[in-house]
């Protein structure tokens, strides 16, 4: 069976990272909402950092290596 859970949980990953970079990127004046973490924007950091992973699985489940075939295929 070719089910590789890489597929879902890299998508899953790519649009909440999306998600929290977008976020991350439209409050990135706001001084007040990033006061308790020491002034640095977290939300796009997070969501960069998911992006990076959900594409680096994405990427991994895309170029796996597949069996090799033989005659009788």
């Amino acid at each position: 069976m070719g089910l590789d859970i890489k597929i879902p949980i890299g998508l899953m990953f790519t649009l909440l990272g999306v998600l929290l970079a977008i976020y991350g990127l439209t409050t990135i004046g706001d001084v007040e909402i990033y006061s308790r973490s020491l002034n640095i924007n977290i939300n796009l950091w997070t969501g960069l950092t998911m992006l990076v992973i959900g594409v680096f699985l994405l990427a991994t489940a895309k170029y796996r290596k597949l069996p090799a075939r033989t005659k009788e295929d």
